[in-house]
């Protein structure tokens, strides 16, 4: 399996702006959150400072992920107009599996997969089968379900 971390430049963006706001005013409410429960006095058994403890160590450690994420991510750059020659990551494809209506996919990295919206990890089963395939091979891919046959009808 690949170790490279992919991103399209709209899910940087996102992850850029989440970001901002978890250094931002996520970290100043949970210090005044802080103050607030510090003044309230005995902190052995305040439940509020607990928490707010609590929260900052996620809040710390989602914004050290998002960093690094940032850091070490391969930014998928949009191709210019017009149709691929091969299935890599950021095309978009879409197959057909016998007897079924065509489906189109995005092939993105495993951080911005959703399937449910057309949006595929390079990683799965499905995506890792396509790339470095041509329109109109017939793709053998082997899913926890079974073992199915996609064709590629375009790769834009």
């Amino acid at each position: 399996m690949n170790d490279t971390l992919y991103l399209t430049s709209e899910g940087a963006a996102r992850l850029k702006a989440e970001l901002e706001q978890l250094k931002g005013p996520a970290r100043q409410e949970i210090s005044q959150r802080l103050r607030s429960a510090i003044q309230m006095g005995d902190l052995s058994e305040n439940a509020d400072y607990h928490k707010a403890k609590e929260d900052q160590g996620f809040l710390e450690g989602k914004i050290m992920e998002l960093e690094y994420l940032l850091k070490h991510a391969t930014i998928i750059e949009k191709k210019d107009e017009g149709l691929r020659e091969v299935v890599e990551v950021g095309a978009r494809i879409t197959v057909m599996e016998e007897g079924e209506p065509p489906e189109t996919y995005l092939l993105v990295g495993a951080k911005e997969a959703d399937p449910r919206n057309g949006r595929i990890s390079h990683e799965s089963p499905i995506g890792s089968a396509l790339i470095g395939h041509r329109v109109g091979d017939r793709v053998e891919v082997t899913t926890p379900g079974g073992t199915l046959w996609l064709e590629i009808i375009e790769i834009e």
